[in-house]
């Protein structure tokens, strides 16, 4: 194994860098650049270079944990203990209050694998309905927004690589500079190729600092935002009425919406200047081509469906989507929040994105799994009102690779229902600040350690190959799944129903998936390591996959493109440049008018709150707050205010500011900058403690997508005197 280089992939964004590991003689690994991989092209980010560190024994759970009935405490377990004990607990839940008592909350950051396993796990074996993700936290606004107006979801319909290629990007509450660093470089190439950049943001970011325009709304203001531009690109004749004809349906209700909301109009609301957005027209509708790519800022919203759904219409109005070079899309945060939620793990979907109430979908996913279609439960509860139900309705939890106490909205009330519970089991890496109050805790492999497949951000499945093995004591989820399945009454031969072999799982997973909107039946192991990754849909030639499983290590590097020799279909880069995936082809115009957050400013609370990560740290930090590179560079929270808001305070740099909300208070040092609006404090979101963001954030949700509303609450904020 030593000094063997190992191609794979960085554990954390949604780019899912590409990498080398090595192996040294010592026990560390090395990060070596994988410059053949298209969408980091060797570069990577500070997380990925010192990923290998949590690797370490010294930083990660090596044996499960059980709570002691004596002292209270979580002390050494056996494996055996551990998975009896887990049994034991759902299974008594299950039978005392049935099986919508027990929960199920997954991650993002879970190969496909394991994702499409353990929604199996919950449907097949627990038989809960009671089963979502952290990444209902992450794009599913986008998600509900792209599959009213295109029929379909995809992050983005498009490579990155033709992000330099357009003339123009209006990117919308994204800061890749320090959520993703090696994708900026596509966006400095947009310039340098002599497009323009849109930055829309209430901070001045290290990504607004790039763009030809900044335009900084109020929080909670961007679906007035794109309602005003489309507004001016009705006024001043340039939308594309051939293609709207042509592509579109809906459009006259749309466009009544839009004229409603006039420039000055939005002015009031968004703080925007009118002259600013005439400016963002002008340079959008320009050139041939453009974009509008979204992130967190829109999508994590009370109304954030709508507001993606605003900016689909201002693409759809002039032209700019289903053609080259042009379009929406979704800049996904989390590794493998596509993939997470196409196959299984998400409270409405069967693998392959299909729709959880549809008769078609569950029997054809029934047979697969060699069950009765009637057996499968029905939709449950979205993340946050699983967690909300947590000690009521559902009694026990099974969690995998999330840290909600941490990352949730409300977070207090979240880790007051999570200690209510009668029984809490999870899988981890870390001790997290979740694992740290479970009755079960289980040590599970990392990404080095495991092969499985991840969807990136662009669409494309990418194939993760194990590096080197897990330390002692440590196991793979898949291996889990396995064990508890068994105890729970899985049938006589679990190992057909749940496999701990990943490729044989992905093999099951491409029959789950055939014939769905994320059709993965084409693609194969053999495939993702000689073609850098397939991009979804990808039907097989045939009814079902017929590819033999080719054992991973005989894979040769990725240097051969995508085949299009007419015995394999290539996989999809670009989608809709023929049609859009409704019924009839066309996309869908949705009417949507400006309403307000879901909590104003009042005279208790004055000052509008929002919340974004930082270069050094990801996520709820469980992983990276326990690397000391990144440690130096992001030590703790902060709350970044304007000097006039800190004028008014009497708050100089350092001090300790209480941040209050009607849900709780964090406390932080004050970082003082006129990179934001001063009627708005910024605090990042991966800490635990009295810094914790998440104490204060609104749990409103959006009645599409339910998402909750993260990116905007009324606060107020004071010098704590008593530490000061």
């Amino acid at each position: 194994m030593q000094n063997t280089v190992t191609p794979t992939h960085c554990p954390y964004c949604a780019l899912q860098c590409g990498m080398n590991l090595t192996p040294a003689p010592d026990g560390t690994v090395r990060v070596g650049e994988r410059a053949d991989f298209p969408v980091n092209r060797g570069a990577l980010c500070g997380k990925g270079r010192t990923a290998p560190a949590v690797l370490s024994s010294a930083v990660r759970l090596t044996s499960p944990l059980v709570r002691s009935p004596e002292s209270g405490e979580l002390v050494p377990a056996g494996w055996d203990e551990a998975l009896d004990r887990i049994a034991e607990g759902l299974g008594r839940t299950r039978g005392e209050h049935g099986a919508d008592a027990v929960g199920v909350f997954g991650g993002g950051g879970l190969t496909n694998e394991k994702a499409y396993a353990l929604g199996k796990f919950a449907r097949v074996v627990l038989g809960t309905s009671q089963i979502d993700y952290n990444g209902r936290f992450c794009m599913s606004s986008a998600a509900a927004a792209g599959i009213k107006a295109f029929g379909l979801d995809r992050g983005l319909p498009f490579p990155l690589e033709d992000v330099p290629r357009t003339g123009c990007v209006i990117l919308v509450g994204s800061n890749p500079a320090e959520t993703m660093p090696p994708a900026l470089r596509y966006f400095a190439e947009l310039k340098e190729n002599g497009g323009t950049l849109v930055v829309v943001d209430p901070r001045r970011t290290k990504t607004a600092e790039l763009a030809d325009l900044h335009l900084a709304p109020r929080p909670g203001t961007d679906l007035a935002l794109a309602l005003g531009l489309l507004h001016l690109v009705v006024a001043e004749g340039r939308s594309d009425e051939a293609y709207i004809r042509e592509r579109t349906a809906g459009w006259e209700e749309t466009r009544a919406a839009a004229m409603a909301h006039w420039p000055e109009y939005v002015e009031r609301i968004t703080g925007v200047p009118v002259p600013r957005l005439r400016e963002a027209v002008r340079l959008f509708c320009e050139p041939e081509a453009a974009m509008v790519l979204t992130a967190r800022g829109p999508e994590q919203q009370a109304k954030g469906t709508d507001t993606v759904g605003a900016w689909i219409n201002l693409c759809l109005a002039t032209g700019r989507a289903g053609r080259p070079l042009s379009g929406y899309g979704c800049l996904t945060g989390q590794g493998n929040g596509q993939g997470g939620r196409e196959h299984g793990q998400k409270a409405d979907q069967l693998p392959g994105y299909r729709k959880l109430t549809d008769p078609a979908a569950r029997a054809h996913v029934a047979g697969v799994w060699g069950v009765d279609p009637d057996s499968l439960p029905g939709p449950g509860r979205s993340a946050y009102e699983l967690l909300d139900a947590l000690g009521g309705d559902i009694r026990s939890l099974l969690l995998m690779g999330s840290n909600p106490v941490v990352s949730a909205p409300r977070a207090a009330h979240v880790e007051e229902r999570i200690r209510s519970l009668d029984f809490l089991a999870v899988c981890d890496v870390v001790l997290s600040e979740t694992a740290a109050l479970a009755d079960v805790v289980l040590p599970v492999t990392q990404w080095a350690e495991e092969t499985g497949t991840t969807t990136n951000l662009e669409g494309r499945v990418l194939l993760r190959r194990r590096a080197l093995p897990a330390p002692d004591g440590v196991r793979s989820d898949l291996e889990v799944l396995h064990e508890l399945a068994a105890r729970l009454g899985a049938g006589p031969s679990p190992q057909k129903r749940f496999p701990t072999d990943p490729e044989e799982v992905f093999e099951e997973l491409r029959r789950a998936s055939a014939g769905g909107p994320a059709d993965y039946s084409g693609i194969s192991y053999r495939r993702l390591a000689e073609e850098n990754g397939v991009f979804w849909p990808c039907p097989a030639p045939g009814p079902t996959p017929a590819e033999a499983p080719v054992p991973v290590e005989e894979c040769a590097p990725a240097e051969a493109p995508v085949r299009a020799d007419g015995t394999v279909h290539p996989g999809t880069p670009r989608l809709f440049l023929d049609r859009f995936a409704t019924e009839d082809g066309r996309a869908r115009f949705v009417p949507v008018t400006h309403r307000a957050n879901a909590e104003e400013p009042d005279a208790e609370y004055p000052v509008l709150l929002t919340t974004g990560r930082v270069v050094a740290q990801y996520q709820s930090g469980a992983q990276t707050r326990r690397v000391d590179e990144l440690n130096a560079a992001a030590p703790g929270p902060f709350v970044q205010l304007h000097p006039r808001l800190a004028e008014r305070l009497g708050a100089a740099e350092g001090d300790p500011l209480a941040v209050v909300s009607r849900r709780g208070r964090a406390v932080a040092p004050a970082r003082i900058t006129t990179a934001i609006r001063p009627d708005t404090v910024f605090m990042p979101f991966h800490w635990a403690g009295e810094g914790r963001a998440n104490t204060l954030t609104n749990p409103a949700l959006d009645p599409t997508s339910r998402m909750p509303e993260f990116k905007v609450c009324a606060v107020r904020v004071e010098v704590d005197t008593a530490r000061s």
